[in-house]
């Protein structure tokens, strides 16, 4: 299927930002604050991706309580890009959106295509939460600093559970465990 478009029916072009009355955001700052936003997007929704390539592949021992962990956890990485994106769009600024596009705005890399061992899987996605999370920091401060106080609010939202979903798979991680290796019988 091939899409048919002409200038007429473009309503906003991507990479720009229009004036939004009703929030009275200075278009400067909003388009500060709309790259920083689509910047996470991006990354949440490489993280996105990756977490369900996990949940798809997971197996061993503890396979049914981490395949519902990674379903928590990319539903809820899935709702905070949501908002971030619904609040991009409120700021006037289009958010991004589709596979080349994601990619080129994330600061995060999708780990690819192939399947690891759970702990590899598990710890490439403690890394990227981490990653995400020490943006997030940083885009706090800057939507702070630039008075865009909802803006923030968001980011604060979705860097708690980021940070809880982390040391979750901290956790997870640990070497302690109720699972019998064979050659410790």
């Amino acid at each position: 299927m091939s899409f048919q478009q002409s200038e007429s029916d473009l309503r906003q072009e991507f990479g720009t930002v229009e004036e939004s009355p009703a929030l009275r955001v200075e278009a400067e700052r909003a388009e500060q604050v709309v790259d920083a936003l689509n910047a996470d997007l991006a990354a949440s929704y490489v993280l996105y991706h990756q977490l369900k390539k996990h949940h798809w592949n997971g197996e061993g021992a503890e396979f049914l309580e981490l395949h519902r962990y990674l379903q928590e956890a990319y539903e809820d990485v899935e709702h905070h890009a949501d908002v971030i994106a619904e609040r991009a769009q409120a700021l006037g600024g289009v958010p991004v959106a589709g596979p080349t596009n994601l990619a080129d705005h994330s600061y995060v890399e999708f780990e690819g295509e192939d399947v690891y061992d759970v702990r590899t899987s598990l710890r490439n996605d403690m890394q990227m939460f981490g990653d995400i999370v020490e943006h997030f920091r940083d885009h706090i401060e800057l939507t702070n600093g630039l008075g865009d106080y909802a803006s923030e609010e968001v980011l604060r939202k979705a860097i708690t559970d980021y940070e809880e979903h982390a040391h979750h798979l901290e956790h997870y991680l640990e070497d302690d465990t109720l699972v019998l290796d064979e050659a410790t019988h």
